[in-house]
C-alpha cells in the first residue's frame, strides 16, 4: 500500500511541475510535499529536489518546456482574436438612433451592455441631448452592424476597429486546466485510500486548493471565448447642433450668403446683448456712481466762484484807496 502511494504522489507531483510551469509551482502550498511517510511520501531530500524555489535550473527547464508545448498547440488550433469598435457618430434624433441601435442589437443576436443618455451643449450654450451605448453582438456580424449603425447618419465623425489575439493565452489555458484535473484526480485516488486523519486532511487541503484552481482556470477560458463570440461595441451619438459648419475652399455665392446671414444674426444678437447689459447694469451704475460724483462737481465748483468773489470784492476797496492817494 505504501509503495502504490509513494508511486501516486510522485505521479501527482510531476504532472504538477510540467503542466503548471513556474507560476503554478509558486502557487501551490507547501504543505503539498509534507504528507507523512506513512502515506508512503516521499523522502526530505526528495522534496527538496521538487521544491520549484530550490531549483532555478529545473524551473527555466519547465518553462522553455511549456512555452514550447503551448507554440505548438497554438499554431494548430483556430484563432481566439477579440474584436471590438468604437464610434462617434452624429445624427438629426439622438434618442431615436439609440433605441434603434438597442432593437439592431436584438435582431442580431446580441444585447444591450449599457446606455446612457444625457444633455450636452452646444457653442451658443444650447441645450442638446447626447447619448453613449455598449452592444455586444456576435463577432461574424460585426461589420454588418457597423454599417447599420453608420447608415443614414449626418457625419461618422470616428471609427475605430481592435483585435486582439488571445490564441495562445486561450491554448495555455486548455493545457493548465487539463493536468490540474489529472493531478486533481490522482489526489482523489489518493485520499480513497488514505488511513490516517493526518494525511487525510492534507490530502483533502490539496484537493480543495486545486479545484479553486481549476475553478479558476474554466472561469478564464469562459470569458475568452465569450469575449471573441461577442464583439463589443461602443457608439457615442451626437446632435447634429453640436457639429461646426465645414469650411470650403472654393468660392459660393450661397455660401457667402448664409455666412453674411449669420454674420448679421451674430451682430444682432450681440447688438441685443450689449443693450440689455448696458440698461440693466452699465447704466444704473453710471447714475449710482455720477450722481454724487456730478453734486460735488456743483459744489465745489459754488465754493470755488464765492471765494473768487470775495477776493475780488476785498481788492476793489484797496485799488479805491490808493486812487484817492
Amino acid at each position: 500500500m505504501k509503495n502504490i502511494m509513494s508511486f501516486g504522489l510522485i505521479l501527482v507531483a510531476a504532472l504538477i511541475l510540467t503542466a503548471c510551469g513556474t507560476a503554478a509551482a509558486t502557487e501551490a502550498p507547501a504543505d503539498f510535499y509534507s504528507i507523512s511517510p506513512e502515506m508512503g511520501g516521499a523522502p526530505a531530500g526528495a522534496q527538496d529536489e521538487l521544491m520549484p524555489a530550490s531549483a532555478p535550473e529545473a524551473r527555466s527547464a519547465e518553462q522553455t518546456v511549456s512555452n514550447t508545448a503551448s507554440g505548438v498547440s497554438a499554431s494548430a488550433v483556430e484563432r481566439i482574436v477579440i474584436k471590438n469598435a468604437d464610434l462617434a457618430i452624429v445624427v438629426a434624433d439622438v434618442e431615436g438612433r439609440m433605441k434603434n441601435i438597442q432593437i439592431l442589437a436584438e435582431q442580431m443576436g446580441g444585447f444591450v451592455v449599457s446606455s446612457n443618455l444625457y444633455q450636452s451643449y452646444t457653442s451658443d450654450y444650447i441645450e442638446v441631448p447626447e447619448a453613449q451605448i455598449v452592444i455586444r453582438v456576435p463577432s461574424e456580424k460585426l461589420d454588418g452592424v457597423l454599417e447599420q449603425i453608420k447608415k443614414d447618419t449626418v457625419e461618422v465623425q470616428t471609427e475605430n476597429i481592435s483585435g486582439q489575439d488571445v490564441t495562445a493565452e486561450y491554448v495555455d489555458l486548455q493545457s493548465r486546466l487539463k493536468n490540474l484535473e489529472a493531478a486533481e484526480a490522482q489526489l482523489d485516488d489518493i485520499l480513497k485510500t488514505a488511513t490516517e486523519t493526518e494525511d487525510v486532511v492534507n490530502v483533502f487541503n490539496q484537493l480543495v486548493y486545486y479545484r479553486e484552481q481549476i475553478e479558476l482556470v474554466k472561469g478564464q477560458i469562459k470569458y475568452y471565448e465569450e469575449a471573441a463570440a461577442l464583439s463589443a461595441i461602443s457608439v457615442r451619438i451626437i446632435a447634429e447642433e453640436t457639429i461646426q459648419p465645414v469650411v470650403i475652399g472654393k468660392w459660393e455665392p450661397k455660401g457667402v450668403a448664409l455666412e453674411a446671414v449669420q454674420d448679421l444674426i451674430n451682430f444682432l444678437k450681440d447688438f441685443t446683448e450689449f443693450i440689455i447689459r448696458f440698461v440693466i447694469y452699465t447704466l444704473p451704475v453710471w447714475i449710482i456712481v455720477g450722481i454724487p460724483l456730478y453734486l460735488i462737481f456743483l459744489g465745489a465748483r459754488k465754493l470755488f466762484r464765492k471765494l473768487r468773489g470775495n477776493k475780488a470784492r476785498n481788492e476793489q476797496p484797496q485799488e479805491a484807496s490808493v486812487e484817492k492817494k
